[in-house]
C-alpha cells in the first residue's frame, strides 16, 4: 500500500513546498490526494480478489446479496412512509448502523488495508489532507453503499412536505459520513492494539459477538411482539433523536412536524459530532505518526523477571499433573482459536437457559446445556497443540504416561466447567423460582459433564486431527472434516447415552410420585459423572500410547 502510494506522491507536483531546498516538504491538498487514495482503494480491491477464484466467488455472492438486502430495506422504509411507527424504527435503525460502524475495525482490522494508517507514518503528507483523503476512500465499498441506502430510505420514510426534504438533501450525506468518520477515527485511535496479538484475539471472537448479539435481536423482537408493536421503543427513539446520527434523521422528522425549534439542535448535534469525529481522527494520525512505540523505545534496563510460583501455579498439585494443568489452562488463555472456542462455549451455555428463562418458556434441565457445550472442549485434545504436540509425545512412553496426561487435561478442563455448570444450574432455578428441582439439574449436568469428559478422552485418542493456524476461520483441515464430524457428533451421540442411568433415575422418582426425593440424583450423578470420566480416561490412555506417532501425524497436518 504505501509503496503504490509513494509512487503516486512522488509523481504528483509539490504545492506549497517548504524548506532550505535540499529536502523539500509535500503538502498535496485533499484535492489532490483523494482521487489517489480512491484509486488505491480500488486497486487493493482488485488485487485481493485476483489471489484466487474462491475468493473472487465469496465476494460477488456477497455483493449481490448485500445489495439485495440494501434494495430490500431502501424499498421496506419508503413503503413506511405514512406508518405511526416510522419516525421510531428509522431513528432507531440509524443508531444501530452507527454502532455497527464503531464496532467493526475492532473485530475486523484486517478486512481493509486502508483502516491502517501506520502504512503511511514514512510518507511526507499532512494529516489535514490525509483526512479527506482517506474519508473519500472510506465511501468507496459495501459498507457506505448499504448505508446509504438505509439513511436515505429512513429520510423519505419521515420526510413530509418541501422544507423536510431539503433537509433531507443535507441529512443524507451528513449521517453517512458521520458513520465513516466514527469508524475512521476508532480505528486510527486504537491501530496499534488492533495489530498485536490481543488485536488479534479480538478479531477471533467477533463471530461470538455476533452470535450473541443475534441472540439479544431475536429476544427483543419476541418483546415487542409481546408489547404490541413498535410502540415499546419510543422511549428509546426519544433518547437516541439527540443522539448522532441519529438526530439527523430525527432533525427530518422534526421538520415534517413544524417543530423546527427541534430540528435545529438535532442538526448541529450531527454537524458537530462530525467536527470532532475529524478532529479526533486528526489528533490520533497526528500521535500515530510522530510519537514512538514500543518498536521504537529501548527495553526497560535491568535482569529480567523470572516468573513466581504465586498464582495459580501454588493451588495445582505437583508433578507432572500440575505441569499439564497449568499448560492447559494457559492455552485456554493465550492461543485465540482455543480462546475463542473456549469464550463460545461459556457464551452460548449461559444465553441459551437464560434466555429461555427469561421468556417465561424455559426449563431447569435446559441448565445442562452449559454442561454439553463446556464438555466439547475435552474433544481433539492433541490437536488442540498442532504440531508442538511433538514435545508432548516425547514425555509419553507408557500407557501410564498417556493416563496421566489425559487425566490432567481433563482436570483441567474441570477446574473451569464444574464450578461454570453449577452457576448456570442455580441462575437458571432463579429465574424460573423452581428451587426444589435444583438438585437433580445439578446432578444431571454434573453426570453429563462427566460422560463428555470420557467420550472426549476417546474420541481424542482414536479421531485426532488438525487445526489450522494460518486462518482465523478455519477449524479443520482440508481432508479431516470427516474425522472432526465422527469425533464430535459421535461423542456427543455417545455421551447422551452414557448418561441413560441418571436420567433413567430422574425419570422414575417422578412417575413413581417419589418428588422429594429427587435430591437424590445430585449425589448420584456426580459419582456418575466422576466414575465414568475415569473409564474413559484409561480406556483411552492404552490407544494414545500405542498410536503416538498416527496423532502426531494427524494433527501435525495442518
Amino acid at each position: 500500500m504505501s509503496a503504490g502510494l509513494s509512487g503516486a506522491v512522488g509523481a504528483a507536483d509539490p504545492v506549497g513546498a517548504v524548506g532550505s531546498g535540499t529536502t523539500p516538504v509535500v503538502t498535496l491538498g485533499t484535492r489532490a490526494l483523494a482521487p489517489v487514495f480512491v484509486r488505491l482503494k480500488l486497486s487493493l480491491l482488485r488485487n485481493g480478489l485476483r489471489q484466487s477464484s474462491g475468493r473472487t466467488a465469496a465476494y460477488v455472492i456477497s455483493v449481490v446479496f448485500a445489495l439485495l438486502i440494501a434494495a430490500g430495506q431502501l424499498l421496506g422504509l419508503i413503503l413506511l412512509r405514512g406508518n405511526d411507527g416510522a419516525a421510531t424504527l428509522v431513528v432507531v435503525l440509524t443508531a444501530l448502523v452507527a454502532l455497527g460502524w464503531a464496532m467493526l475495525p475492532l473485530f475486523f482490522p484486517s478486512g481493509d488495508e486502508t483502516l491502517d494508517p501506520s502504512r503511511l507514518v514514512m510518507l511526507p503528507l499532512r494529516p489535514q489532507a490525509l483526512i479527506g483523503a482517506l474519508l473519500a476512500a472510506s465511501l468507496v465499498g459495501i459498507g457506505p453503499l448499504f448505508t446509504l441506502c438505509l439513511v436515505l430510505g429512513s429520510a423519505i420514510a419521515v420526510a413530509h412536505g418541501a422544507a423536510a426534504m431539503v433537509v433531507s438533501v443535507f441529512v443524507v450525506p451528513l449521517a453517512l459520513l458521520v458513520c465513516v468518520a466514527l469508524s475512521r477515527a476508532v480505528a486510527a485511535a486504537n491501530i496499534r492494539l488492533l495489530t498485536s496479538r490481543k488485536g488479534r484475539d479480538l478479531a477471533v471472537l467477533s463471530g461470538l459477538v455476533i452470535a450473541v448479539g443475534i441472540q439479544f435481536i431475536n429476544f427483543g423482537v419476541q418483546r415487542l411482539n409481546e408489547a404490541g408493536g413498535l410502540s415499546a421503543l419510543d422511549p428509546v427513539a426519544d433518547v437516541l433523536r439527540w443522539l448522532p446520527p441519529a438526530s439527523a434523521i430525527g432533525a427530518v422528522d422534526s421538520v415534517s412536524e413544524g417543530a423546527y425549534g427541534r430540528a435545529v439542535p438535532q442538526l448541529l448535534l450531527s454537524l458537530a459530532a462530525l467536527a470532532a469525529l475529524l478532529y479526533w481522527w486528526r489528533r490520533s494520525l497526528v500521535k500515530l505518526m510522530t510519537a514512538p512505540d514500543g518498536s521504537t523505545i529501548a527495553a526497560a534496563a535491568g535482569p529480567a523477571r523470572k516468573e513466581s510460583a504465586s498464582g495459580l501455579s501454588r493451588l495445582l498439585p505437583a508433578g507432572r499433573t500440575g505441569t499439564v494443568m497449568q499448560r492447559s489452562l494457559r492455552y485456554v488463555w493465550r492461543d485465540p482459536k482455543t480462546k475463542a472456542a473456549w469464550v463460545t462455549s461459556l457464551a452460548v451455555g449461559l444465553i441459551v437457559p437464560l434466555v429461555n428463562a427469561l421468556q417465561g418458556n424455559g426449563s431447569i434441565y435446559l441448565a445442562c446445556f452449559a454442561a454439553g457445550m463446556l464438555g466439547i472442549q475435552m474433544y481433539n485434545q492433541f490437536g488442540q497443540d498442532t504440531s508442538a504436540f511433538w514435545m508432548v509425545a516425547l514425555t509419553i512412553s507408557s500407557t501410564s504416561d498417556a493416563y496421566l496426561e489425559l487425566r490432567a487435561r481433563a482436570f483441567a478442563l474441570l477446574v473451569i466447567t464444574l464450578p461454570y455448570s453449577a452457576l448456570v444450574t442455580i441462575l437458571t432455578a432463579g429465574l424460573l423460582g423452581d428451587w426444589q428441582a435444583l438438585p437433580e439439574a445439578l446432578g444431571l449436568s454434573f453426570a453429563l459433564l462427566g460422560a463428555m469428559m470420557a467420550t472426549g478422552a476417546v474420541a481424542s485418542a482414536r479421531f485426532p486431527y488438525s487445526i489450522p493456524q494460518d486462518s482465523a476461520y478455519k477449524n479443520v483441515a482440508p481432508g479431516q472434516a470427516g474425522l472432526a464430524w465422527i469425533s464430535i457428533l459421535g461423542g456427543m451421540l455417545g455421551g447422551a447415552l452414557l448418561c441413560a442411568p441418571v436420567i433413567g433415575l430422574t425419570i422414575a422418582l417422578h412417575v413413581s410420585g417419589a418428588n422429594g426425593w429427587t435430591w437424590l440424583v445430585l449425589p448420584v450423578g456426580t459419582a456418575y459423572g466422576a466414575l465414568i470420566a475415569w473409564a474413559g480416561v484409561r480406556l483411552a490412555a492404552p490407544r494414545t500410547a500405542s498410536t503416538l506417532p498416527e496423532i502426531l501425524t494427524a494433527v501435525s497436518k495442518g
